[in-house]
Parts: structure tokens; C-alpha cells; sequence
């Protein structure tokens, strides 16, 4: 996933409730990380492909996955949050639901009053 992406997708995520931050996977790789409960967190689309998938963790450990969403390459940051936020994880290979649950009290968001500085102006 882009970087910029990544982010606006982040903020959407903890505007809506859900506890996610941007996952820095390599140089260049970003992707975004869910909390889950159980010590849980799911790693979204951070293998640098195209389509939307997750791996979910728990202490570094593989315990269940998202299989690649069928023609998520072509989804707006719209159709990400709701794919993410839609998704069932308690099942080793998590499926999505059909409903979307509803949101919950906004979460703040990270950086706050520092944030172009921490990432080095490059806010857009």
C-alpha cells in the first residue's frame, strides 16, 4: 500500500473506533496494523501487492490470515476501511461479514500536534 494511503486509511480507522496505526514493513512497505482483541493484531496489505490481504499475530506468531479479498487492487480507501473494519477475525482464516458493525467513539489521532514534524513535512 502506498504510504499516504496507508495513513488517510489509519485516520479513517481510528476516526471510526478502530485502533489501527500504519505498519512499517521494509523500506518503502507500508500497510496497516488492527488491534485485535486476545493480543491479537492483524497486519493489513503489507507484502507490497496490489490486492488486500492480512496476516493475523499474536507475540510474532502466525494465528490466522485474511485471504486476498477478490478485486480489492482496484478498492478506493472507502472499500478498505469497510473491508477491514467488515472482517470476522476470530476464525484462523478470517471471512468478512456482511454487515459493517457500526462505529464507536473516535480514537485521537497519532502524531498530534507534531505530526508533519515527526514524519518530516511530508504530509499531504
Amino acid at each position: 500500500m502506498e504510504e499516504m494511503k496507508a495513513r488517510r486509511v489509519v485516520d479513517r480507522l481510528r476516526e471510526l473506533g478502530t485502533d489501527a496505526d500504519l505498519a512499517r514493513v521494509g523500506v518503502r512497505q507500508f500497510g496497516v496494523t488492527v488491534k485485535l482483541p486476545g493480543k491479537r493484531e492483524a497486519i493489513w496489505d503489507a507484502d507490497g501487492t496490489a490486492s488486500l490481504e492480512a496476516n493475523v499475530m499474536r507475540d510474532g506468531m502466525l494465528v490466522g490470515y485474511v485471504p486476498e479479498i477478490p478485486g480489492s487492487a482496484d478498492f478506493d480507501e472507502d472499500e478498505v476501511v469497510d473491508a477491514i473494519r467488515s472482517t470476522d477475525y476470530d476464525a484462523p482464516i478470517a471471512t468478512r461479514t456482511s454487515t459493517t458493525p457500526p462505529p464507536e467513539p473516535a480514537l485521537p489521532v497519532k502524531g498530534g500536534l507534531y505530526r508533519r514534524f515527526l514524519e518530516g513535512l511530508r504530509w499531504r
